[in-house]
C-alpha cells in the first residue's frame, strides 16, 4: 500500500486543520522609532513602509495595535541631542521617557508596553555603553546606568524593560534596582543572545545612529552557539522573565536551542535588515511579499520562539484576520 501523506494537504481547510505551527498576533510585538522634533512621520528609507513617529502618530498606533490584537510594542527613542553620556536615556522628560507615558496613558494595560534599555541611540559615539579613557566600553559602569534606564523607564510606563547592549551581570543589576525601588512587578526581557550582524544596517538609519566601527567586543560572534547558551542561562539565573534571540532568521539554530533549554518565554527579533531584504525583494516583484513574510514567522515560530519582534507585526496581525 502506498501512503499518501498528501491527503492532509489537499484544501486550505484541511491544511489549517493539521498545522502543526500557528501565528497569532499576540505572539507578535511592533518595534516602533519615535523621534524628537516631529510634526508627522518620517519615512526611513532603508526600511519601506516603516517611520519614525512623532507623539500624535505614536497614540494613533497604540490604538491600532490595540485593535489589531497584537502582544505588545517595544519604543525605541531618537533624541534631537546625543553626548558621551547618553544622558537622555534618563531623563523623565526625554524622548523615550515621555513616549513611554504617553502610550501607557493611551491604551494602559491593554497593550504590553516594553522598553529598549540601551544606551546607542543616546551616546554620540554610538556606542551600547560608557567609554572608558581607553575608548572601550566599561562594562561595570555601562550598568550602573542601565539600572538607572530600567527604573526610570518603569516609572514612565514600560511593563517590560530590555536591556539589549549585552553588558556582563546587566539582568542582575537591573533586576536588583527594580526590586530596591519597589518596581517587583516590572518584566525584564533579556537579549540573551545578541549577535554582532550585518543585519542592522537599516536599523542604524532609523535610530540616527553616530557609530563609529564595531560593537563585537561585547555583542556575540555570529560563529558561536555554545557562547550563546552560557549568556541564556546566566541570564535566566540572574533573573530574566523572558530572553531573546537577536537576529531571528539567520539564527533560527539559536532559537531551537533556546527553547529547548530555557525555563522562560523566548522572544525573536526579526531585524530590520531581514524585513528589509523581504520588502526589498518584493519590491522589486522577485517574491510575493505577503508569502515571504508569513513563511519566515512561521519558521521563526517552528524554531520554538513563543514571542516574535517583527516590522512585519501590524501587517501580519491584518492578514491573519483576511483568512477567517
Amino acid at each position: 500500500m502506498i501512503e499518501r501523506p498528501r491527503r492532509l494537504r489537499q484544501s486550505a481547510a484541511m491544511r489549517a486543520l493539521v498545522a502543526e505551527t500557528r501565528l497569532h498576533p499576540r505572539e507578535l510585538v511592533l518595534p516602533v522609532f519615535v523621534a524628537e522634533g516631529l510634526d508627522e512621520p518620517r519615512p526611513i528609507t532603508s526600511m519601506p513602509g516603516v517611520v519614525q513617529h512623532s507623539r500624535d502618530s505614536l497614540v494613533q498606533l497604540s490604538h491600532r495595535a490595540v485593535a489589531a490584537g497584537l502582544g505588545g510594542l517595544m519604543l525605541f527613542g531618537v533624541p534631537e541631542h546625543k553626548d558621551a553620556t547618553g544622558s537622555g536615556a534618563l531623563d523623565p522628560d526625554g524622548i523615550l521617557n515621555r513616549s513611554l507615558g504617553v502610550v501607557r496613558e493611551a491604551v494602559g494595560d491593554e497593550l504590553v508596553v516594553m522598553a529598549d534599555t540601551c544606551l546607542d541611540e543616546f551616546t554620540d559615539h554610538g556606542h551600547c555603553g560608557l567609554l572608558d579613557a581607553r575608548g572601550r566600553v566599561d562594562n561595570d559602569a555601562t550598568n550602573e546606568v542601565y539600572a538607572a534606564m530600567a527604573v526610570a523607564q518603569a516609572r514612565a510606563g514600560a511593563h517590560v524593560v530590555a536591556p539589549s547592549g549585552m553588558m556582563d551581570g546587566q539582568v542582575g543589576v537591573i533586576r536588583t534596582a527594580l526590586d530596591g525601588e519597589g518596581l517587583h512587578d516590572t518584566v525584564v526581557l533579556a537579549y540573551a543572545a545578541k549577535y554582532s550582524s550585518a543585519f542592522y544596517g537599516p536599523f542604524r538609519e532609523a535610530v540616527q545612529s553616530s557609530l563609529q566601527g564595531d560593537r563585537r567586543t561585547y555583542q556575540q560572534n555570529p560563529a558561536n552557539i555554545v557562547e550563546s547558551v552560557r549568556e541564556i542561562d546566566l541570564d535566566i539565573e540572574q533573573g530574566a522573565d523572558i530572553i531573546m534571540v537577536k537576529p531571528a532568521m539567520a539564527y533560527l539554530d539559536v532559537v531551537a536551542a533556546a527553547a529547548a533549554r530555557s525555563s522562560v518565554p523566548v522572544a525573536a527579533y526579526q531585524v530590520s535588515g531581514e524585513y528589509s531584504m523581504i520588502q526589498a525583494a518584493a519590491g522589486h516583484g522577485w517574491i510575493d511579499g505577503r508569502a515571504a513574510a508569513l513563511e519566515s514567522l512561521h519558521a521563526i515560530r517552528r524554531a520554538g520562539a513563543q514571542i516574535v519582534l517583527t516590522y512585519f507585526a501590524l501587517d501580519c496581525a491584518g492578514w491573519l484576520a483576511g483568512e477567517h
